[in-house]
């Protein structure tokens, strides 16, 4: 079993920040990318950040410059820095990985349970 937990949501002003952290645990031999997603009501599931197992990132244009992706390779764990919000970050924010669970296994994507983040004054 594989088990991704995310923390760190709460309540955020405008122009505040928040980190939310996400670690993988279990049967894990590898992990390639890691990455946040997000859910606002309503609409669908969108990229916030990627993170490869080498440290290249990539952002959704509405969150450059202000949000930062990084990992810990050690302890496979993936955080989001979170500055500057704005109220239409407002959203349940997903962690993915994709993970090999054994060398003779192909890798897989996972998904946390989803941490929510409200940005409002």
């Amino acid at each position: 079993q594989v088990q991704l937990v995310e923390s760190g949501g709460g309540l955020g002003q405008p122009g505040g920040s928040l980190r939310l952290s996400c670690a993988a645990s279990g049967s894990i031999f590898s992990i390639d990318v890691m990455g946040w997603y997000r859910q606002a009501p309503g609409k669908q599931r969108d990229l916030v950040a990627l993170i490869t197992s080498g440290g290249i990132t990539n952002y959704a244009d509405s969150v450059k410059g202000r949000f930062t992706i990084s990992r810990d390779n050690a302890n496979n764990t993936v955080y989001l820095q979170m500055n500057s919000l704005k109220p239409e970050d407002t959203a349940v924010y997903y962690c993915n990985a994709n993970i090999q669970r054994t060398r003779y296994r192909y890798a897989m994507d996972y998904w946390g349970k989803g941490t929510l983040v409200t940005v409002s004054s």
